[in-house]
């Protein structure tokens, strides 16, 4: 059995009459891609904000590294190990690719006591910024202006800004948009060197990538699981083809 880091036991987001998320219980194993998939509306992003602590559930429990995390921050969460990507660019444009990851570092590893030092000059953060940039293939463009970047490598960066922080879950919120063939290659490229060590919750609408990649595909419609299992049996399960692949 594969380590679990990351679990989800039914839960559910009401917003007024609307529910968003409906008894989702999901577990997110270290060494696995694990996709969640469905149309717009049907509940993965609020599903990932709640399990990364945006926003709470008004029923169910999250638990990272086997700890109940259901009431804590996001900001706690990050520091527990879990990093997150967003579907929008979060980079700061007007910084170097080195500065953008020294920053995620320093907010994982803060020094208050050290008020006299320079935050620039901390050699922890400074080291794990590098070694962020260097596994997700910045390496040659540390000095360059993130806004500099192209689409791709701006999704590598954020990428290595959560790297920085050393998580040990990673959710990725449509890392692909955007993307041409090239550049979806290199990032799944990555991903899969990233997997052994990591827990990854995977959003994407690439259907392609998504069966490329995912060792676990879960698929969502109006807020509930309809199916979840391993990409061979989401591909032939008739409801899964009927609500959302339409024959893929």
């Amino acid at each position: 059995m594969s380590e679990v880091l990351l679990r989800g036991t039914d839960i559910t987001r009401r917003w007024g009459g609307l529910v968003a998320v409906n008894r989702v219980s999901l577990d997110f194993a270290r060494g696995q891609v694990h996709a969640v998939i469905g149309t717009n509306g049907a509940g993965k992003s609020t599903l990932v904000n709640i399990l990364s602590g945006e926003i709470p559930p008004s029923e169910g429990r999250v638990e990272l590294l086997g700890q109940d995390v259901t009431a804590w921050t996001q900001p706690k969460r990050a520091r527990a190990g879990l990093g997150r990507s967003y579907q929008r660019t979060t980079i700061y444009p007007s910084f170097t690719v080195f500065e953008n990851c020294r920053l995620a570092a320093q907010a994982h590893v803060q020094k208050p006591w050290h008020w006299w030092q320079s935050a620039q000059r901390c050699e922890v953060s400074r080291a794990d910024a590098s070694a962020a940039a260097e596994r997700a293939g910045l390496t040659d463009w540390l000095d360059r202006p993130a806004g500099l970047l192209s689409h791709g490598q701006k999704r590598q960066l954020e990428i290595a800004m959560c790297l920085a922080t050393k998580p040990r879950v990673l959710l990725l919120d449509e890392p692909l948009a955007g993307m041409g063939a090239e550049e979806t290659d290199r990032m799944l490229a990555l991903l899969a060197e990233l997997k052994p060590g990591h827990a990854i919750l995977l959003v994407e609408h690439d259907m392609d990538a998504v069966f490329r990649i995912a060792d676990r595909i879960t698929v969502m419609v109006n807020g509930a699981v309809i199916c979840s299992d391993t990409p061979e049996a989401v591909r032939s399960n008739a409801e899964v083809q009927a609500a959302y692949l339409g024959g893929h």
